[in-house]
């Protein structure tokens, strides 16, 4: 469902990779959108960069690309008219990350610039239009659908009317409850840590450069490819104490003490600030959990694990009193799928350590022990209960409804936006090349 309107929202986002059109293209108007026009070079990079990106179209990508394009700029021109405005601190922050990802995946700045033929400073300024157009388009489409509701009524509608033959099969699924608790790291491990950056801050003030040391030793590897380089973005983005301390900072030459995270430890050079936007380089070093530490953590939750199979406690009163996984604490252990937003998990959605000890439990029973690195990329003990297990089965009301409600809502939203476009193309000035006349558009309104 949607999949045609997610990629208009989504269009803007990879049209980056293709700002650097082929020198040997003479460009040309071939469409008219109310104010706006699309170029002949338009339509070729967007052929260029689907291209290399696999991506395929179901019929003439000369039809289909401009069409696309052209939905594009009804939906710009509506935020014209409603004054939608794009949160230039987000724009900054979500240009750098692009340019951060570009050099990541490129190499270097040097070979960014030869790929996309101008300089960073330029690219950069071209990629704000981009960005600023894409946030406003999502900011109508948001806007336009926010309104849409589904009733149960309208499910069980859906529901009824398809095709038992087309009904989705769904994966066997799992419901898990877990207790965590982090290992305690050595004062001896952490000063050896803050001791390190130190030795480096020092070979810093002594002349070293800064940007080869992160290259060499930081921990944040995609920051390090950049010299320990950042980008510039908001500082309310940043965590407080690195923010707090880069900004306390009183030039760029200057270098920060360490600095503690939930990440690890910092030490941090400032390198602009542009009222609330800064940007930093840092050495990232992160503290090793030993042999010992990690044996003394699952020595713990076996007691706990024991606790719970002799019925001496319940896993659910368990978690409160011995859990340091802040995020089931209020559903009393059971982890939250965030792509759904049900309890329900397929083994492939579950982070690998859990997947497979889950995948030979019963229903009720209590894991051993086992370390795993959780969504921060730390490793942490951890005891998981097997609450329940789905078995595979064609979807259906009773277990699937919230799938099913999704599928509603998708397809209501897909149908408002249609009516949309067709209602905007009535009354929006449209001009198309007469060689584009006889394309077999998805939208009739084209040709006027």
């Amino acid at each position: 469902m949607m999949q045609r309107i997610l990629y208009i929202i989504c269009l803007l986002v990879g049209m980056a990779f293709s700002l650097h059109a082929q020198d040997n293209v003479i460009d040309e108007v071939l469409w008219i959108i109310g104010d706006d026009a699309i170029m002949k070079s338009d339509i070729e990079n967007q052929r260029i960069r689907m291209a290399a990106e696999g991506t395929e179209l179901s019929g003439d990508p000369y039809c289909k690309i401009p069409e696309l394009l052209a939905i594009n700029k009804l939906f710009l021109n509506q935020a014209d008219i409603d004054s939608v405005y794009a949160n230039e601190n987000s724009v900054v922050s979500e240009v750098n990350q692009r340019l951060n990802y570009f050099i990541a995946q490129i190499g270097s700045k040097e070979k960014v610039e030869e790929y996309f033929g101008k300089k960073i400073n330029d690219l950069k300024e071209e990629l704000k239009d981009l960005v600023r157009d894409q946030m406003r388009v999502q900011q109508v489409q948001s806007s336009l659908m926010s309104d849409v509701t589904v009733t149960p009524s309208e499910v069980r509608e859906y529901y009824n009317e398809l095709p038992k033959d087309s009904l989705p099969s769904i994966p066997v699924q799992v419901e898990i409850q877990i207790i965590t608790i982090q290992p305690q790291i050595s004062l001896a491990e952490k000063e050896r840590v803050k001791n390190q950056l130190r030795d480096y801050k020092r070979r810093i003030e002594n002349g070293s450069d800064f940007s080869v040391l992160a290259l060499l030793y930081s921990e944040d590897k995609l920051s390090a490819e950049q010299g320990g380089e950042l980008g510039l973005m908001p500082k309310n983005q940043l965590v407080k104490e690195f923010a707090n301390a880069a900004v306390a900072l009183p030039d760029t030459k200057a270098v920060s003490g360490v600095v503690e995270t939930e990440f690890g430890y910092h030490i941090i050079q400032l390198i602009e600030k542009q009222g609330d936007m800064i940007n930093a380089r840092h050495i990232l070093l992160t503290p090793k959990l030993a042999y010992s530490e990690k044996k003394s953590a699952l020595a713990r939750l076996d007691s706990v694990a024991d606790l719970i199979r002799s019925e001496k406690i319940t896993f659910e009163e368990a978690v409160p009193t011995y859990s340091d996984n802040k995020e089931t604490l209020r559903n009393k252990g059971q982890m939250v799928n965030l792509r759904t937003g049900t309890f329900k998990f397929e083994y492939e959605q579950l982070p690998t350590e859990i997947a497979k000890v889950a995948y030979t439990m019963k229903i009720g029973e209590i894991s051993e022990p086992f370390i795993y690195v959780n969504e921060k990329g730390k490793e942490v003990a951890a005891i998981v209960r097997l609450k329940d297990r789905h078995k595979a089965h064609v979807a259906n009301l009773n277990e699937d409804y919230q799938l099913i409600k999704s599928a509603v809502s998708d397809m209501k939203k897909e149908k408002l936006m249609q009516n949309w476009i067709q209602e905007k193309q009535k009354t929006t000035y449209i001009k198309i090349d007469e060689r584009w006349q006889n394309c077999d558009f998805t939208y009739d309104g084209w040709v006027k």
